[in-house]
């Protein structure tokens, strides 16, 4: 492959991600492989850690990205078909510091890609475009690494459930969409000594159930039909890598990531009082004046597992959460996002409360608030477009410039950033009251018509989030 034919489209503000075989294949993969390589002994590491989740594509590109790592002189060590969190695990175990991860994530099954760190840091976005730089100008090295393959299963389930137990057997039905972590997930729950009921948790690459994404609704009604049919405890759904988790209550009602994230907040400023804690723009008030009432350190942050992780790390901050239900614990974990490690944590906090999971989550009532809200641009006008709406007048609102805008009124607050994953703007509002969040809705719609003259916002956008309904992304039409 000629380095100039790469799409640099790939090379995401999170992570590397294309669509196989269109705009990446096992060429591109070597290539790549080799420019993380390069970057990695740069940056004096020696040795990295590759695993790959179960999509169809997965195998070869991970044979290929190794090749290109073993030309650049890297040592490298194969995990094998892992989920996210246990390549993550692996650099500190093995201590490498280093490792690469070859998922589609909860992308469509065409979809694969590749999440990067480097001495302990997740590559930024300014940072993986320097990998395409460093490709295109021909800046790799060479050289003969050495290879070995390596089970790190054992370590992760015992490191994982250390000092943990359940004070009372829970029944558990989880919901893994055909991703890796499936199996992971089931033999964590069992030794955690939990009655665990599997659907969806052999791994298939064409995810032939419902797609590997609990954001979507549409992939929850199975879960929460069994959930009922059981008189379950709690139901578990994990995204396709495992590094995302979304929660069922006893009752069948989602739980929305805003309460999920409400309570560990609790949980860890009870126990670490004046601690940080890290949440997106993208996250409920409510969070926020929780962590002030407890006495935490409140910080949002701009959206993304790589944004959130290294500004923990910037400020020490013990905990992190993602409205997209990305879960960051650094107290007695490593800081980044694994929901296998989140959902154990979950089950003790449910076990130790004697209470259900409905009356456990009922402390944090979510506000009226809308689903994501999805503006289809192009990848070329979404920035510039939030450049126009910034210079809009939205006072007497407190604006916040952190990840695109978020305009905070006394009842309630809108927030419009550009995707970094897709050609969209995203849009969430909340409200202290339904009448208050009518009237941001049609507040904002009538800004964003001063930059966007044919924007709707639909009104069943403007819902109560917990209707379980209401999960899915909503579409505002350009006409």
């Amino acid at each position: 492959m000629n380095r100039q034919d790469l799409n640099p489209t790939i090379f995401r503000a999170y992570d590397i991600r294309g669509i196989y075989p269109r705009t990446l294949d096992a060429d591109t993969a070597f290539l790549i492989g080799r420019a993380i390589g390069s970057e990695a002994l740069d940056r004096h590491q020696q040795t990295l850690c590759v695993g790959h989740d179960g999509r169809l594509s997965s195998p070869e590109l991970s044979r290929a990205l190794i090749s290109g790592l073993l030309h650049s002189g890297i040592d490298t060590i194969d995990l094998g078909m892992v989920p996210t969190p246990v390549l993550y695990y692996a650099t500190h175990a093995l201590n490498t510091g280093s490792g690469v991860m070859v998922t589609g994530s909860h992308n469509p099954a065409d979809y694969n890609g590749f999440k990067i760190m480097l001495g302990g840091h997740t590559l930024s976005g300014e940072e993986i475009t320097g990998l395409y730089q460093r490709i295109i100008s021909g800046q790799l090295r060479d050289g003969a690494g050495t290879l070995q393959s390596q089970d790190i299963s054992d370590a992760y389930f015992e490191r994982v459930l250390e000092n943990r137990h359940l004070s009372r057997s829970l029944r558990v039905v989880v919901d893994c969409g055909n991703g890796v972590p499936g199996p992971w997930i089931v033999t964590l729950l069992q030794r955690f000594g939990c009655e665990v009921s599997a659907l969806y948790c052999d791994v298939d690459g064409t995810f032939p159930n419902h797609h590997p994404d609990p954001e979507k609704a549409e992939n929850l009604a199975d879960l929460i039909a069994k959930v009922s049919e059981l008189n379950a405890d709690i139901g578990l759904a994990l995204d396709g890598d495992g590094d995302r988790l979304a929660v069922i209550s006893n009752t069948g009602e989602c739980v929305t990531p805003d309460q999920l994230i409400c309570l560990f907040t609790k949980d860890l400023l009870q126990r670490h009082p004046g601690a940080a804690i890290v949440y997106d723009v993208k996250c409920s008030l409510n969070l926020p004046l929780l962590i002030n009432k407890l006495g935490g350190k409140s910080d949002m942050w701009r959206c993304g597992h790589s944004m959130i992780k290294n500004r923990m790390r910037q400020t020490k901050a013990l905990f992190g959460g993602e409205f997209s239900g990305h879960l960051f614990f650094a107290d007695q974990w490593y800081g980044f996002d694994d929901g296998l490690y989140a959902a154990i944590r979950l089950l003790q906090l449910l076990s130790d409360s004697g209470t259900t999971a409905a009356e456990l989550f009922s402390q944090f009532t979510p506000l009226p608030s809308t689903p994501m809200i999805n503006i289809a641009v192009s990848d070329a006008d979404k920035f510039r477009l939030i450049e126009q709406v910034r210079e809009l007048d939205f006072s007497p609102a407190r604006v916040c410039n952190v990840d695109g805008l978020r305009v905070e009124y006394s009842d309630g607050w809108f927030g419009l950033r550009p995707s970094n994953t897709t050609p969209m703007l995203t849009l969430r509002i909340e409200a202290l009251t339904v009448a208050a969040l009518h009237r941001l809705s049609h507040l904002l719609e009538q800004k964003l018509k001063q930059v966007i003259p044919d924007l709707q916002i639909p009104e069943l956008a403007v819902t109560n989030y917990t209707n379980t309904t209401d999960r899915d992304d909503t579409h505002a039409t350009v006409t």
